[in-house]
């Protein structure tokens, strides 16, 4: 009976157990909310772009086992008048067993297996050069949905506002302290800030659904959260050290270096297949009552074909990578070049918002709706300020935002990260 009973507890505990374990793993748990380090790093293990990439990586580091495969031996067995005694003069029954082997020269299989492991190399840049372009993807997106919740915020702060402000306004008019056109003049501006709301929720629903596309989430999630400020960073940056961090580090730019590496190789292999490669053949032959054993060497007499063609098709094709890679360095310098001039005048917006247009625009505003109270200015003036003051608010959070946007743009051009 003890034992009995202390079976059901157990399975009521493992039941228990999994209970919660399927509980955990629901994909109704609410999710924690993501930082912008969080949310690369998520990027980098689940985006499918890049696991496809990864995949495409393994599969050119698998053909490194190809090139520096040898050249395999060649084993042949033969029988002739097998049926007929051995003993038979005429035509006596005969086994031979052949092994050849073709031999390489001019190191084709080291120019082969270098070609090869710089093709890898050039492969792995490239995937590099594409977690560069993911990583900037996903900051961006990250970006735009902090600017989406923002704007969202202010939108339901002012649309709070006004309304207070039309029932204010709502009571003055049965007071008569206004007139019928001036308070319907105030309500259809209602419809600006409603429609402002309106199109913030939208915009933050977009830009969620876009930065989980890029973490990889097979489904958008409505209870989707990041966590994050607008507020730009201040930070110290010089153009020439940018400028050799990206040189030093930007992937693309590195691929097109070990591009010529590649050519370099190809070159040298063309060269290696223009040299002849023997054939060594040795055998065994039992004939009858007797035994036999012989070689010989198979050299092609390359008069013709002397793999001319390839030969200067990889010259030509070395000298291309070489200006493809000049290319290349001079493109690293003018993206550093751009983003540094467009983070300049970014930074330069956004502290003139921060530290003078908002407060302007909010003092303005609060004066013109004081005076319009008492008849100080007219209608139009505050509605004027009111929507000067609504939009300064906006272009502050777009001029922060891009701040930052112009941040991620110079960590990508430099392939470093500029923001620690």
């Amino acid at each position: 009976m003890k034992f009995s009973r202390t079976l059901r507890v157990g399975v009521c505990v493992l039941l228990l157990l999994r209970w919660q374990l399927a509980t955990a793993q629901t994909p109704n748990t609410p999710m924690t909310p993501l930082t912008m380090q969080q949310a690369v790093a998520l990027a980098l293990r689940k985006n499918p772009t890049l696991l496809a990439a990864q995949r495409n990586l393994e599969s050119t580091r698998s053909e490194e086992i190809t090139a520096g495969l040898r050249q395999n031996p060649v084993f042949t067995l033969s029988g002739a008048d097998v049926t007929l005694p051995a003993n038979n003069p005429a035509s006596p029954y005969a086994y031979t067993g052949d092994v050849s082997r073709l031999f390489e020269r001019g190191q084709k299989r080291r120019w082969r297996l270098d070609s090869a492991r710089a093709a890898t190399q050039v492969t792995e840049s490239q995937y590099r050069d594409l977690e560069r372009q993911t990583v900037l993807a996903v900051k961006n997106a990250f970006t735009n949905l902090l600017l989406a919740k923002a704007a969202l915020k202010l939108a339901d702060s002012n649309l709070t506002s006004y309304r207070k402000t039309v029932d204010l306004t709502h009571v003055r008019l049965e007071a008569g302290a206004i007139s019928q056109t001036d308070f319907d003049r105030i309500d259809l501006q209602l419809a600006s800030f409603e429609s402002d709301y309106e199109n913030a929720q939208v915009s933050l629903v977009q830009s969620s659904d876009q930065l989980q596309q890029l973490l990889g989430l097979e489904s958008p999630r409505r209870d989707f959260a990041i966590v994050g400020t607008l507020d730009p960073p201040q930070l110290s940056l010089s153009l020439p050290d940018l400028e050799q961090k990206a040189l030093a580090a930007r992937p693309d730019y590195r691929a097109a270096q070990q591009s010529v590496l590649v050519a370099d190789a190809n070159v040298k292999l063309a060269d290696a297949n223009g040299t002849t490669d023997p054939t060594f053949d040795a055998g065994y032959t039992r004939s009858g009552t007797y035994n036999s054993v012989g070689f010989y060497v198979s050299i092609p007499l390359r008069i013709f074909d002397r793999n001319q063609g390839e030969k200067q098709a990889t010259r030509f094709t070395a000298q291309a990578d070489r200006f493809s890679e000049i290319a290349a360095r001079s493109q690293v310098l003018s993206d550093v070049d751009q983003a540094w001039a467009a983070y300049l005048s970014a930074q330069k917006l956004a502290e003139r918002y921060n530290s003078h247009y908002v407060q302007e625009a909010g003092n303005i505003l609060n004066n013109l709706e004081f005076g319009y109270r008492h008849g100080s200015y007219t209608l139009l003036d505050y509605l004027d300020a009111l929507h000067d003051d609504r939009q300064t608010n906006l272009d502050a959070l777009n001029a922060n935002a891009q701040v930052w946007l112009s941040l991620h743009q110079l960590s990508d051009a430099t392939a470093t990260e500029i923001v620690p």
